[in-house]
């Protein structure tokens, strides 16, 4: 079932069965981050936590009638999140455009279990329309329902316009994870 998170844009949950397809948006997002790294290891990632408890929603363009996309848009099947334009195919629907995948965390200072953002992604053609911060309020409310009292994440200090958004919707450092690489070398 999906419903509409804007005008223009539905948002639908997800199942287990697109394990690669996240997997493929994963990628994408560190890549983007860090371009010259290997991301096969985020394999294991979704593997070890993607799970019926742990909730993926993606965003959509709303199906246009068939026949309505112009030259420059795409059609595709549902694995594909290249930018390169695709064969038309009316009947095809449009790829996701934007995912958020929750898992489950446990605050360490009061013991609740709150809701923790693996991962809020738009592809680029679709930034700045407001669907990350649709995304967040979307989570925000699903969390309050189930009873959560905060919303965790991790981002990267590079990820500025992340940042950003964040910083606007209200969120605040509670902690910094620090890492300090280590030689190999004796």
């Amino acid at each position: 079932m999906s419903e509409q998170l804007l005008p223009g844009y539905i948002i639908r949950r997800g199942s287990l069965l697109e394990r690669s397809l996240l997997l493929k948006f994963m990628q994408r997002t560190y890549q983007g981050l860090f371009p010259n790294e290997d991301f096969s290891h985020l394999e294991q990632t979704v593997k070890q936590y993607f799970s019926s408890d742990t909730p993926l929603w993606w965003v959509e363009e709303e199906e246009r009638e068939q026949g309505s996309r112009g030259a420059g848009e795409q059609g595709s099947n549902k694995e594909s999140i290249s930018s390169a334009p695709l064969p038309l195919c009316p009947s095809a629907p449009l790829p996701p455009i934007a995912c958020l995948w929750v898992g489950n965390a446990i605050d360490q200072v009061h013991g609740n279990r709150h809701a923790h953002i693996f991962i809020l992604y738009v592809v680029p053609e679709h930034r700045r329309r407001g669907i990350g911060t649709a995304l967040m309020r979307y989570v925000e409310n699903w969390a309050i329902q189930r009873g959560d009292r905060q919303i965790g994440l991790q981002v990267f200090q590079s990820n500025k316009p992340a940042l950003n958004l964040y910083n606007q919707l209200g969120y605040q450092t509670q902690s910094i994870w620090m890492v300090k690489f280590l030689s190999a070398e004796k």
